[in-house]
């Protein structure tokens, strides 16, 4: 099983959606890897050998930002509008919808099961 990044990608897959196990590594990024590191995209993650395992953890390493550092960033930047008090920092905080989406009907993903409002049936 090979490990990259921090994640044990599974040994059954093409290399290119194996890759995708990896946050912060979508279908193109992981065509381009292939690409870069020389790899056919038609082979298996179990028939690559060690050099070829260790030169893509390389490449990952030095030119991409993934995993717990990509997820570091991503809450660094939320907490960041949440302190400086800006329109999507606020919808941030009170757990709502961020992209301007409609709340009347909608959001119950964000907003979390509807709350029964007494006396509302007439």
């Amino acid at each position: 099983m090979a490990r990259i990044a921090g994640v044990n990608i599974p040994t059954n897959k093409r290399v290119p959606i194996a890759l995708t196990y990896i946050h912060g590594i979508g279908p193109a990024i992981a065509e381009q890897i292939c690409e870069s590191v020389n790899i056919d995209r038609a082979r298996r993650v179990n028939e690559l050998s060690d050099a070829e395992v260790l030169a893509v953890r390389e490449y990952i390493d030095a030119n991409l930002t993934v995993e717990g550092d990509l997820r570091r960033d991503v809450q660094m930047n939320i907490k960041r509008l949440m302190d400086l008090g800006c329109y999507r920092g606020l919808r941030h905080r009170r757990n709502l919808p961020v992209r301007g989406q409609r709340t009347h009907t909608n959001a119950r993903t964000r907003k979390g099961p509807a709350k029964a409002i007494a006396g509302k049936k007439k």
